[in-house]
């Protein structure tokens, strides 16, 4: 209640001071004064305009830098003032360029604002001459009062370097310290659902599942932090012919599946073997078909079969789950069965499915290929599923952001069923987000598709469990298993293995392949999860080792400022301080080795700090600790409260001691 009326009361403060800035500048305009006894009147109410404009202003000033929980995205603040200095300098330009980046090179200031050169184009494009760094000057002529910028200055031919005032950034990481990583205030709380992992019913998981599921879980982490409403569905292929087969060779091999449970052991195996019988007997196939169709009528033995099929398959899949840390609710392709009849009738009503050899097909307008909605047999397929699955997603779920992570070879597939579904009026794309995450392939060391020796495609649970074996291994190469206990252990080789696993997915770029190295991932120097996780160890060990407790550190952050006199201090401040940012780009175009390569640079920074600047300082005969630097221990708890918060995001378990 309290945050809404101080929204409420901040969006009112904004709306008075538009209306006054208005009010002011046309009093300022001569010519719509003609000179009249009233206008030492008016000159009056400028001046008491002026007067009331200014409190207005710092009133809402003191509404931005009031302690709110919520960390403030910096560069988003500095954009909404540039943005306002920018219409106001150039107040004939429609949609001028707002560009305010992180400064590069720290001697030059803190952030930049590189707007004035292509304002200059523009205004050249009209006709009109201008000079850049004129236009720099008046930018920063123009800047509104706020509670963020120390100076500007214009360099090179109209860059404006910003300065940022040091006490304004203590202020919030003191904020930070206090009340935890929280997310930036939203609007309204939307509906997310993100369509992940979906491996097939009776096929192992292999290596692009891997890739969908730790990408998929990731996303879905955010929005969650992010305080959206979110939905992670598992679209197994649970349905379709070669259940067929499947059924069909189940009441061959064990006759008595309905009274006694069959003992499936390897349904990769058991797969295979229908497969061959299918593709070779004639007979066999012939009742294949016949078992589909019995499926598909849903008579009970069949329904039976198939669920004992599907079982077998969630069992394997969940281990898989167990070991990521995956939370999914499966919706096959078999949920939307019914649906897809209607998602079909509703495209014929409005005269958008042609004939095509015995085929349905639609067109959509500008897409290089049909989707085919019915086969010639009156079969559907995975066009028909989609198209019934974004249906109930958008009407049923009324999802406002709609994500499927899938490998980049569908994309083709995905961009013709949005197409159709908008063509139909399903969704306008300027309101709901529908969107296709793609990634590349996951290949082995010699550069080829990442497969065996003997050419098959890699179990997930043999690529899981070497994981764990050369975790371990690494572990007791760095003598771990003498100082912690069988528990630390155990609990340190899973956070190292399955972390590292992640990791060195969601480091890469998702839309490129990657190079799947367990060397590499398990490398303790550069940007990897075992070098995060021994740094986070390290940082969280300081206040230990120093005997501060947590509840010292608390009352610590609410009584002692955050000094940022030494330059590695303030780098560091800054850096801990981008973290909303980084979080924003990725929601913009969910790309998350963003968040990877932050939180790589955090630990870069935070090592330049620690060797510079002592947070304990001990007596080099006893060791005792005989003058702590309360500050710097602040800055190392607030490195550390980011870094948790960005493992979290990212499905990473840091421990204790490793």
């Amino acid at each position: 209640l309290e945050y809404l009326l101080r929204h409420d009361n901040k969006k009112l403060l904004e709306q008075e001071i538009q209306r006054l800035s208005a009010e002011v500048q046309s009093l300022k305009n001569p010519q719509s004064l003609s000179p009249s006894p009233r206008l030492e009147e008016l000159r009056e109410e400028n001046a008491r305009l002026k007067y009331r404009l200014n409190i207005l202003k710092r009133s809402l000033e003191e509404e931005r830098t009031h302690c709110t929980k919520s960390m403030m995205n910096i560069n988003q603040r500095l954009q909404e003032i540039f943005g306002e200095a920018i219409r106001a300098s150039c107040p004939d330009l429609d949609n001028p360029p707002l560009a305010v980046t992180p400064n590069q090179q720290p001697k030059f200031g803190d952030y930049q604002c590189n707007s004035a050169m292509a304002m200059a184009q523009m205004l050249k494009t009209q006709g009109v001459k201008a000079n850049p760094r004129e236009i720099a000057q008046k930018i920063i002529q123009n800047l509104p009062d706020n509670e963020l910028i120390q100076k500007t200055e214009i360099a090179g031919p109209g860059f404006i370097n910003i300065h940022l005032k040091r006490m304004f950034v203590s202020k919030l990481l003191t904020n930070l310290l206090i009340n935890g990583v929280q997310p930036p205030p939203l609007a309204s709380r939307k509906k997310v659902v993100v369509d992940f992992s979906s491996p097939n019913i009776a096929k192992e998981m292999h290596v692009g599942h891997l890739r969908s599921t730790i990408i998929g879980d990731s996303m879905c982490r955010l929005f969650e932090f992010l305080g959206y409403d979110v939905l992670r569905l598992n679209h197994v292929g649970d349905w379709g012919t070669q259940f067929g087969m499947l059924i069909a060779h189940l009441q061959d091999k064990f006759p008595d599946y309905l009274t006694v449970s069959p003992p499936i052991g390897d349904l990769q195996a058991f797969y295979k073997e229908s497969k061959k019988r299918f593709d070779e007997e004639e007979d066999f196939k012939r009742r294949a078909y016949q078992c589909v169709v019995r499926l598909q009528s849903k008579e009970p033995d069949f329904i039976k079969a198939w669920n004992l099929i599907c079982d077998v398959s969630r069992k394997e899949f969940q281990k898989v789950y167990d070991c990521l840390d995956i939370q999914i609710i499966e919706r096959g392709e078999s949920y939307y069965q019914d649906m897809m009849t209607e998602a079909v009738k509703e495209f014929e009503e409005r005269g958008l499915v042609q004939q095509d050899e015995g085929r349905k097909i639609v067109f959509a307008p500008g897409q290089p290929i049909p989707l085919t909605v019915v086969k010639s047999d009156g079969g559907y397929t995975y066009d028909t599923s989609d198209l019934a699955a974004l249906r109930q997603r958008l009407f049923e779920e009324k999802a406002d952001v709609i994500i499927y992570v899938t490998d980049s070879g569908q994309g083709t597939h995905f961009q013709v069923v949005f197409a159709a579904a908008q063509m139909i009026g399903w969704y306008d794309p300027q309101v709901t987000r529908v969107e296709h995450a793609g990634f590349g392939v996951v290949l082995g060391e010699d550069k080829k598709k990442f497969k065996t020796r003997s050419g098959d495609t890699v179990r997930l649970m043999d690529l899981l469990e070497e994981g764990l074996k050369r975790s371990m291994d690494k572990l007791k190469d760095k003598e771990r298993d003498k100082v912690l206990t069988p528990e630390e252990l155990i609990k340190a080789q899973r956070a190292v293995a399955f972390g590292c696993i992640k990791y060195a997915d969601l480091s890469h770029n998702r839309i490129n392949d990657y190079v799947f190295s367990f060397d590499k991932m398990l490398d303790d120097r550069g940007n990897t999860a075992a070098y995060l996780l021994y740094a986070f160890t390290r940082i969280r060990s300081i206040a230990r080792l120093a005997n501060i407790d947590e509840a010292t550190l608390r009352k610590a952050a609410e009584t002692t400022e955050v000094l940022l006199d030494h330059e590695k201090e303030w780098k560091l401040g800054k850096c801990i301080l981008r973290f909303p940012e980084i979080l924003q780009k990725i929601l913009d175009d969910l790309l998350l080795h963003t968040l990877c390569d932050y939180l790589y640079e955090l630990a870069t920074t935070f090592t330049e700090f620690y060797d510079n600047c002592y947070c304990v300082e001990k007596d080099r005969q006893t060791g005792e600790v005989v003058k702590v630097n309360m500050w710097r221990m602040l800055l190392c708890e607030a490195t550390a409260a980011i870094m948790a918060k960005g493992f979290d995001i990212l499905g990473l378990k840091p421990v204790q001691r490793m």
